[in-house]
């Protein structure tokens, strides 16, 4: 488990050559990852925090990098974590990528998460949202569906058992939902949670505008005759 410094640039001459032959890159967040696909032994694991650019960046780094995690590599899940996590250190998005280092591939389906909340406000002051006992990913007692509003984190540990299994049948509309390797690449090995994810809007039924102007001017005579009543009356 990492978190690796965000946005920061090294020259090419202060960087390891042989991290440089896996990608060619001056980003630190891109370097600690090329970094752990390098110390993992075969089959190890790890969960890193990225900033979201590394998800959707268009260099050719950030592309390479996510067809190697997909192609190359095994990866497993990225959630998406609310922007606000890290205050008052840092307010960047970020999302954790999970991903196993087997050097052959085996990307099947990956698991997104869309967390909305930690337990935590998510302003500068981080004050917890519930009692101690109902915070954490192993709270202490179960959470209401109103509760699981405000700690997500219960929910995602105990989808991502299931991540193999019924999350497969989620729906994109879902907070969590898996989606198949085979619908990456052509996104430009997009991992941003947004790019996949279905948004159901509802239908919204306009009034004609010739009905409102109708309206309108029954309202403006019905104003200008009590206007004038008025008048009337103080007359």
């Amino acid at each position: 488990m990492a978190n690796p410094p965000f946005a920061g640039s090294l020259d090419y001459d202060s960087c390891a050559k042989d991290l440089q032959q896996v990608v060619k890159t001056k980003k630190t967040e891109l370097l600690f990852l090329a970094l752990f696909l390098r110390l993992l032994k075969p089959g190890g694991r790890a969960a890193v925090i990225v900033p979201d650019g590394v998800l959707f960046g268009s260099s050719n780094a950030h592309k390479s990098l996510r067809r190697m995690l997909i192609e190359d590599q095994k990866l497993d899940a990225v959630i998406s974590l609310p922007g606000g996590v890290f205050k008052p250190y840092a307010g960047v998005s970020t999302a954790i990528l999970l991903f196993t280092r087997t050097n052959s591939g085996g990307t099947d389906y990956v698991w997104f998460y869309d967390v909305e909340a930690d337990g935590w406000s998510l302003d500068d002051k981080r004050t917890p949202l519930l009692s101690d006992d109902k915070l954490s990913a192993i709270p202490r007692a179960a959470l209401t569906t109103e509760e699981h509003t405000k700690n997500n984190l219960p929910d995602i540990l105990a989808r991502w058992k299931q991540r193999d299994g019924k999350e497969r049948k989620r729906p994109r509309t879902a907070q969590s939902f898996c989606v198949s390797k085979a619908d990456i690449p052509s996104q430009d090995y997009d991992l941003s949670l947004n790019r996949y994810k279905e948004v159901i809007h509802e239908e919204v039924a306009h009034r004609a505008p010739k009905e409102i102007l109708v309206e309108l001017a029954k309202l403006e005579a019905e104003i200008q005759r009590e206007m004038k009543e008025l008048e009337h009356m103080l007359k």
